[in-house]
């Protein structure tokens, strides 16, 4: 704990120093929420800090027309109690850029995590689309490949090294066309797949498209368990729509008999900085169904 306490210090004694070398950007995002939960046996109130986070990348010239970029990414718990739990790591890695695409090596999300784009409009809260779909994984172990966009199509590449005798390697492909942010184009798609990633094999579809200010989204994912076989199919939809200040938004996923919604509304206070409330509620098959309501503060650095 010690040293985690002394890495953390220098890395920010660092960050204050005038830059001199290498280009450092310390960044981040704190989200706070008060919320009323209900998991079958009663409901209870908690403050959630919903993946609040700090990091710092780097991104800076070699020779050859290279360059070589970093990130050192953790999740804060604000919240909670100050312990061995409160830091935990995120993407974390080193690589090359170059005309040939981006190299990466360390701790990455998955191609198939990073084909959802920003379709996702509840990410982070209790109706994060991994509450019933496999694949949102960030894997250790990891080598990650992002080629170039090409007439606006890109591939994602993950392969995960099995890390001991007994493992065995994984891989993780997606083709994505368009922009996910769909600032330079109307239309997001994807098709992504997972091949023995953290006991999974699964597929998945996602779409998104903005037509005057509307964004609408679809999903689709078949998911395998590598160990019993077993399959299921699930599909999500959404709509987010903005007025004025505020962005209003539901979402709607599937996964065999388990199934919830939720629908709630952001409202920006400033550039960096928005108020959100929001409800969702889910029917599980094979366990107690849930409900949650939430009102919180987000802001980024």
């Amino acid at each position: 704990m010690f040293a985690k306490k002394t890495l953390l210090l220098a890395m920010f004694a660092t960050a204050a120093l005038p830059l001199q070398a290498d280009p450092l950007t310390v960044y981040g995002k704190i989200n706070v929420s008060a919320q009323s939960s209900d998991e079958g046996a009663g409901s209870f109130s908690e403050l959630k800090s919903n993946a609040s986070r700090f990091g710092v990348k780097g991104d800076y010239a070699l020779d050859g027309e290279l360059s070589l970029i970093y990130q050192l990414e953790w999740e804060v718990d604000v919240t909670d109690e100050a312990n061995e739990k409160n830091i935990k790591g995120r993407d974390q890695f080193i690589g090359l850029k170059g005309s040939f695409g981006t190299i990466k090596a360390g701790r990455n999300d998955t191609a198939l995590k990073l084909s959802q784009g920003k379709i996702d409009l509840f990410g982070d809260y209790e109706a994060d689309i991994k509450t019933l779909w496999k694949g949102e994984n960030r894997m250790s172990n990891s080598l990650a490949y992002i080629s170039p966009s090409f007439q606006g199509f890109s591939l994602l590449v993950s392969h995960i090294m099995e890390d001991s005798p007994e493992g065995k390697d994984g891989q993780s492909i997606a083709l994505l066309y368009g922009d996910d942010s769909l600032k330079e184009s109307a239309l997001f798609a994807s098709i992504a797949l997972d091949n023995e990633v953290n006991g999974y094999d699964a597929v998945r579809f996602i779409s998104q498209v903005k037509v005057a200010g509307l964004k609408v989204g679809a999903g689709l994912q078949q998911q395998e368990a590598v160990a019993t076989g077993k399959k299921e199919d699930g599909w999500l939809a959404n709509v987010a729509y903005p007025i004025d200040k505020y962005e209003l938004k539901f979402q709607y996923q599937t996964l065999e008999d388990h199934k919830g919604y939720s629908l709630g509304t952001d409202y920006k206070i400033g550039k960096d900085t928005k108020l959100f409330a929001w409800y969702s509620s889910f029917d599980f098959y094979n366990k107690a169904d849930s409900d949650y309501l939430a009102i919180g503060i987000e802001h980024k650095f």
